[in-house]
C-alpha cells in the first residue's frame, strides 16, 4: 500500500482499466467484441471492484496489492510443500521484494491477479502429483482457466507445468490426469484465442527484445540454475532439511520451468512476430523466489554452512532488502516511474490550449490520453473526432473521414496537436498524412514541449501565435 496513489498519476494502460471498468457490463462487452478482447475478464472484474467501491486510484490498484499478497502466501506454501518450512518463509518474503513484483503490484492491470492465479495453479498441481484426486485436477482446470482468460499468454505456464510433470516420478495415470486437466484449459481458452486473433494490430507496438532484455534473461537463469544447484535435493530425508519423504515433483523441477519456459518461448518467437514484454510472464517471478528461498534455506541446514558463512549470507541478504526497498522501491512509487503517464498528459494540454482552440491528435490512437482525465480537455474541439470513444464502444473514437477533418481544421486558427516525440515511427494512413499535411503547409509551429512520451504542439495560422 505503500505510496500506491503515486501521487496521483495514471500511465496509459491504467487510465484504459479505470474508463472501460466504469462503462456498464454490456458496454465493455462491446468494447471487448471491437477491441482488447484479451483484457474483457479483467475489465469486467474490476467494473465489480467499483461497483462494490469507487476509490478511485486505490480502489483500481488494490486488487493487484491484494493479488502480491494471495501470491507471495501461496509461494510460501509451495516452498514448504517441496523445501519445508524454513525454504517456504524465505521464497515467501522473497517475492514481493523483486523488483518487477513491486512495480506490477501497484498497477491497475492484470499483471498481478494472472501471477496470483499461476501461483496457487502450481500449488494444486503440486498437491494434485503427490496425491492424485479427481476434484483436485478440477480446481487445477478451473484456477489455470481462470489466470489464462485474464490474459492468455498464462497458457504457457501450463506448459511449464507439462515439463514438471513429465520430469516428476509419476505414474502413466498421473500424466494422463494431468493431459485431461491441460486439454480443459485449452478447450475453455481456445475461443478467445481464435478471436482475439482478429484484433492483432493491438499488438503491433511490440518490438524485438533489446540486448538488455536477453542479457536480464540470461542473468536471471544462470542466478535460478545456480540456486536450483545450491538448493536442497536427492532422495530420501535428505530431500529436506524437516527429515520428510522427498516431495513429488521436485522444487527445481517446477521452478526452473516456471523461470525459463515461457520467456525463452515469448522471446524464440520473435523471428515469427514479437510478443516479448516482462510483465506478459511476470509468473517468472513465483519459479525465481522459490529458487532463492531454497537456497537461502540451504545456508543454514546444520553441516552446510559455518557460522561465518551464515553470517555472510545474512548481511547479503539484508542488503538486498535493503537495495529492492530503498532505491528500486521508493523509485516505482513516485510518478516519474511510469514513461507514459496519462494525467502528466492531460493537465499539459490545458496548460498549453486557450478556450475554443482546435484539438488533434496524430495519430488517432493517442486520443486514449484522454480517458485518464476528460475533464482537462473540456472547452477544446476535437477536430478529427466523429463518435467518442464510450459512444463506438472504442479506446480512441471513431474519426471523420480525410476531407472532413481537412475543412475542419482549416477553419480553425489554433490547433494543439498531441503526437508522439519525434523519432518515432509515421503513420501512413491517408487521415493521418492529411493531418500532417495542412499543419506543415497552412499553420506555423508556435512552440511544443514533451511530457513523458507524448508531444504537445501548438499551432496557428501565420501571425496568431
Amino acid at each position: 500500500m505503500w505510496g500506491i496513489r503515486r501521487g496521483g498519476t495514471l500511465w496509459g494502460d491504467e487510465a484504459v482499466t479505470y474508463a472501460v471498468a466504469h462503462r456498464a457490463p454490456w458496454q465493455i462487452w462491446h468494447t471487448a467484441g471491437r477491441i482488447d478482447a484479451v483484457h474483457g475478464l479483467y475489465y469486467l472484474v474490476m467494473h465489480g471492484v467499483f461497483a462494490l467501491w469507487d476509490g478511485g486510484l486505490v480502489a483500481l490498484r488494490l486488487p493487484s496489492v491484494l493479488a502480491v499478497a494471495a501470491a507471495s502466501a501461496g509461494v510460501a506454501l509451495l516452498g514448504r510443500e517441496l523445501a519445508g518450512p524454513r525454504a517456504g518463509l524465505l521464497a515467501g518474503l522473497v517475492l514481493p521484494l523483486l523488483p518487477a513484483v513491486q512495480r506490477y503490484a501497484q498497477e491497475g492491470r492484470s499483471y498481478a491477479l494472472v501471477c496470483a492465479l499461476v501461483t496457487w495453479a502450481s500449488w494444486l498441481l503440486v498437491r494434485a502429483l503427490g496425491r492424485p484426486r479427481r476434484r483436485r485436477w478440477a480446481a487445477y482446470s478451473g484456477v489455470m482457466l481462470t489466470a489464462c482468460l485474464l490474459h492468455e499468454f498464462a497458457v504457457l505456464t501450463l506448459l511449464a507445468h507439462g515439463v514438471t510433470v513429465v520430469c516428476s516420478p509419476v505414474s502413466r495415470h498421473t500424466v494422463k490426469a494431468w493431459s485431461a486437466a491441460a486439454c480443459a484449459v485449452g478447450a475453455g481458452l481456445l475461443p478467445l484465442a481464435l478471436f482475439s486473433t482478429t484484433q492483432s494490430a493491438q499488438v503491433d507496438w511490440i518490438g524485438a527484445p533489446g540486448a538488455r532484455h536477453v542479457l536480464g534473461f540470461a542473468v536471471v537463469t544462470a542466478v535460478g540454475v545456480v540456486c536450483a544447484r545450491t538448493a536442497p535435493h536427492g532422495s530420501g530425508a535428505a530431500a529436506r532439511p524437516d527429515g520428510a519423504a522427498p516431495p513429488v515433483p521436485r522444487l527445481e523441477a517446477l521452478a526452473l520451468p516456471l523461470l525459463i519456459l515461457p520467456t525463452a518461448l515469448l522471446m524464440a518467437l520473435t523471428p515469427l512476430r514479437p510478443f516479448y514484454v516482462e510483465r506478459y510472464v511476470l509468473s517468472y517471478t513465483v519459479g525465481l523466489a522459490l529458487l532463492l528461498g531454497a537456497a537461502l534455506d540451504r545456508c543454514w541446514v546444520p553441516g552446510c554452512a559455518d557460522r561465518a558463512r551464515r553470517l555472510a549470507v545474512s548481511v547479503l541478504a539484508v542488503a538486498a532488502v535493503l537495495a529492492a526497498l530503498c532505491p528500486v522501491g521508493a523509485y516505482l512509487r513516485t510518478p516519474q516511474s511510469r514513461l507514459n503517464d496519462a494525467t502528466a498528459v492531460a493537465r499539459a494540454v490545458r496548460e498549453s490550449a486557450r478556450p475554443g482552440d482546435g484539438l488533434l491528435f496524430v495519430p488517432a490512437r493517442r486520443r486514449a490520453w484522454t480517458l485518464a482525465r476528460p475533464g482537462e480537455f473540456r472547452g477544446l474541439t476535437d477536430l478529427a473526432l466523429d463518435r467518442s470513444p464510450l459512444a463506438s464502444h472504442t479506446l480512441r473514437g471513431t474519426e471523420l473521414p480525410a476531407e472532413r477533418v481537412r475543412a475542419r481544421m482549416l477553419a480553425a486558427r489554433r490547433i494543439v496537436a498531441v503526437g508522439d516525440p519525434p523519432g518515432r515511427p509515421l503513420e501512413t494512413t491517408g487521415p493521418e498524412a492529411v493531418k500532417r499535411a495542412v499543419l506543415r503547409t497552412y499553420f506555423e509551429e508556435c512552440g511544443s514541449r514533451t511530457v513523458t512520451r507524448a508531444r504537445i504542439t501548438v499551432h496557428a495560422r501565420p501571425g496568431h501565435c
